[in-house]
């Protein structure tokens, strides 16, 4: 199965899968294009050393959103991935590209959703004392963070903690979880009821 994976920063999830799918011959995953909203995304570099074909799409280059998606669509089709993964995109879709991509795009989120939504994840979740966050893999819908969750990781909050060391530990399980999930995805077995993920 291609996958179009859409990244905005260094790129740490890529490498996992380039890493753990792209490179593993036996996981029937191919990473078919890498897409960012920034030229000077580190993570355009890892997919470059791995031989892997990159789009730079900038919002500021196109005159609205709906046609900035649309951009990003024609890659997406153009390369004929099957399933969009983000990883560390930090852009929301308008609802025409959720709507035609709807149960096709995957993202990974920092704390055991729903609590702390958004773009501060980390620090939020400190500031408000809390004792275990966690990771959480969920299709994405026409809102932050909200759409149907397929899978999650506990990790506890120490009291040592400050938001570099908890984001470290998290992503230690990000790695793990997030491409066990595109695994499940490619061979079958996620079945969406309403807001339920069933891995079957």
């Amino acid at each position: 199965m291609k996958i179009a994976v859409l990244v905005s920063g260094s790129g740490t999830n890529l490498q996992t899968l380039i890493n753990r799918l792209h490179e593993d011959k036996t996981s029937g995953i191919d990473i078919a294009v890498v897409i960012s909203d920034r030229r000077k995304a580190y993570a355009l570099t890892r997919a470059k050393r791995a031989g892997i074909p990159t789009q730079v799409i900038r919002t500021q280059d196109f005159e609205n959103r709906i046609k900035f998606d649309a951009e990003i669509s024609k890659h997406i089709e153009r390369y004929a991935a099957e399933l969009v993964v983000l990883a560390g995109f930090m852009k929301l879709f308008q609802p025409p590209f959720v709507r035609k991509y709807r149960n096709r795009i995957l993202n990974v989120h920092p704390t055991l959703l729903p609590a702390f939504p958004g773009a501060h994840p980390v620090a939020d979740t400190l500031r408000y004392g809390v004792k275990v966050t966690g990771v959480t893999v969920h299709f994405v819908d026409e809102d932050i963070d909200s759409g149907p969750i397929i899978a999650q990781t506990a990790v506890p909050v120490l009291d040592t903690d400050d938001e570099e060391r908890l984001h470290a530990r998290i992503q230690i399980e990000e790695h793990k979880l997030y491409p066990q999930v595109i695994k499940w995805y490619a061979q079958g077995k996620l079945k969406i009821e309403g807001r339920k993920v069933i891995v079957k």
